[in-house]
């Protein structure tokens, strides 16, 4: 039995008794929001902790085109929910949009399922063409090259190029290519891969696009404008958001490793279908929150037999086939970004300018200005799904004990994990502050995050001082740098959810909502720049130079780590002046 696994189950078993009596003293709605979230998280963040791997490996993207697709699937992720959230808001109502995205989700994570032949790598020497053979998946992939009816080992050259070691004298091929005198390209046996990867992967984008933003909406709802438990309540939410995504990166990180990657996407879509399921049957105990604005007008026939309804339903499926087009060209995500930003701070400046009262106008200023700092956390924190990933199959040493190990797929659960442990703790805290009239104010809370989660990408650079021959950071400075992103993150997150639903005027709960996930839009496409930037030179899926890679990880660590504690203090200058725009929403 993995050790990871076990200690994993331990892990949400003991820290969940204390969520689940802290709910008891919530609505009963939120139950049922926490476990369709949870399951919902299940999906994408088992997919998240395989998708990097599954495009570097399976596929053989390079480094710098694998983190630009992942950078626009994560991008378009958080930004259809800005459509998807004015559609609730104006015609279908939060909770009909969510079960229709929950059932898109379903679809596209069981298309992700479909595996198909691997890519070959391929060395062109002369007018020869060498092929790589490969066994294993993540850090026990071997990669060696194929000549004549034997295989060997490679590395690279101290000139830039590769010596093949052991080959035998009079062989077709010389043992040491010198950098440009060989090329290397990529094989694609399966015509049907790339094509399904990117169906899979506008299912699942336009899936959250009718999801995310509203699924939290109905959360907020379930509160009065002003009642306590209210950030309590998020905390608790987000920690089913982490519950999902802690067994999701142990068990799908494992299941992708050492089944195959079909098993690994295959449990993600498994554990959709029971969020959907949990939502639906949930349906009383919301209690009439999230209902369309207008039930009479959505069922009106529209066109023929067919309803408002069924098309809004029908218009989601046929936008899966621009969507498949637009995730293939990251350029493209860049110029929706864009054209996003602009509409919703336009149609923002529009409302205050037009409708908004001073107090409205305020809030929203101090929305906008949370969101903005969220754009610098989320390109950090989003390394985990990138730049960390790969790190940690690289540059990390991830053996435990005897002949356990972690997948580099499974360090994803540190994240989550750490917050299966801090969030009842920071729940109660938030609690007892409030009740004595101590709370940080939001802008403090954020500041704060932002310092936190700078200061760990210098632990990360502290492993790499540490590494040994082999180039391998011990674990323990992985695990630590994930604690401190991970406390950032219990200043942010919850924070600024909740903070969306109290400072939006009522019409535009969703639309705000929206408006920061269009935020963490912009922070994934900037956080695959950055992941980018420190790609390394790998064969077959492998990296060629572990000693290159780690240094020029460690060097982006410390720019972008500067980056957050920058931020961070601005944030703490500006919140004194900042705070005053809440007129007593957080109070």
């Amino acid at each position: 039995m993995d050790i990871v696994i076990v200690a994993g189950l331990v892990i949400a078993a003991v820290t969940a008794i204390p969520v689940f009596l802290q709910l008891r003293n919530h609505p009963r709605g939120l139950t049922i929001l926490f476990f369709a979230e949870m399951w919902e998280r299940f999906s994408y963040y088992g997919m998240r902790g395989l998708l990097i791997f599954y495009l570097t490996q399976h596929f053989l993207f390079d480094d710098k085109a694998a983190n630009h697709q992942q950078a626009a699937y994560a991008s378009l992720v958080y930004l259809l929910p800005v459509v998807g959230g004015v559609i609730a808001d104006r015609y279908l109502g939060a909770r009909k949009a969510v079960a229709f995205g929950a059932l898109l989700l379903v679809a596209g994570h069981f298309t992700m399922a479909y595996e198909g032949r691997p890519a070959v790598q391929v060395l062109n020497y002369g007018s020869a063409a060498y092929e790589f053979q490969v066994t294993g998946r993540a850090d026990n992939r071997d990669v060696r090259l194929k000549v004549g009816d034997r295989t060997y080992a490679y590395a690279a050259a101290p000139d830039g190029g590769l010596d093949i070691k052991g080959l035998p004298a009079g062989a077709a091929l010389p043992s040491h290519l010198a950098k440009g005198a060989y090329a290397l390209s990529v094989r694609r046996p399966d015509p049907m891969g790339e094509p399904v990867l990117y169906l899979a992967l506008a299912l699942i984008i336009m899936g959250v696009g009718f999801l995310k933003a509203n699924i939290s909406a109905i959360v907020g709802q379930l509160y009065p404008q002003e009642d306590p438990r209210r950030d309590p309540g998020f905390t608790l939410y987000y920690f089913g958001i982490n519950l999902g995504s802690f067994l999701a990166s142990i068990a799908c990180g494992w299941l992708g490793q050492n089944i195959g990657w079909w098993a690994g996407f295959g449990a993600a879509g498994v554990g959709m279908a029971a969020g959907w399921l949990v939502f639906v049957l949930g349906k009383p105990l919301l209690e009439g929150h999230g209902e369309p604005p207008d039930p009479v007008a959505l069922a009106r026939p529209r066109v023929g037999p067919l309803t408002g309804e069924g098309l809004i339903y029908l218009a989601g499926i046929l936008g899966v086939g621009l969507i498949w087009y637009v995730v293939q060209r990251s350029d493209l995500v860049t110029y929706l970004l864009g054209a996003g930003a602009v509409a919703v701070l336009g149609y923002l400046g529009w409302y205050m300018a037009a409708r908004a009262d001073k107090v409205e106008r305020e809030r929203l200023i101090l929305a906008i200005a949370l969101i903005l700092a969220s754009v610098v956390f989320w390109a950090l924190y989003e390394q985990g799904a990138s730049s960390l990933n790969l790190f940690a199959e690289r540059n990390v040493d991830l053996h435990l004990y005897g002949n356990q190990a972690m997948t580099p797929a499974q360090t994803q659960s540190f994240q989550s994990g750490w917050i299966l442990i801090l969030a009842p703790v920071m729940a109660a805290i938030w609690t007892w502050l409030g009740q004595r009239g101590r709370d940080p104010n939001p802008v403090l809370k954020f500041g704060l995050g932002l310092l936190m989660i700078g200061a760990s990408f210098y632990v990360l650079i502290l492993g790499g001082k540490a590494a040994g021959a082999d180039f391998k950071a011990p674990l323990i400075y992985l695990a630590g740098a994930y604690l401190m992103q991970t406390t950032g993150e219990m200043c942010v997150s919850p924070v600024g959810l909740s903070q969306m639903t109290k400072l939006a005027p009522p019409l535009l709960i969703s639309t705000l909502m929206a408006s920061w996930f269009l935020g963490t839009a912009g922070a994934e496409w900037l956080a695959g720049r950055i992941a980018a930037s420190a790609g390394a030179d790998t064969i077959g899926g492998k990296v060629l130079d572990a000693g290159k890679a780690l240094a020029t990880y460690s060097h982006m660590f410390g720019v972008i780590g500067l980056w957050g504690l920058g931020a961070g203090v601005v944030m703490l200058v500006l919140s004194p002046w900042l705070k005053k725009f809440a007129h007593g929403a957080h109070d």
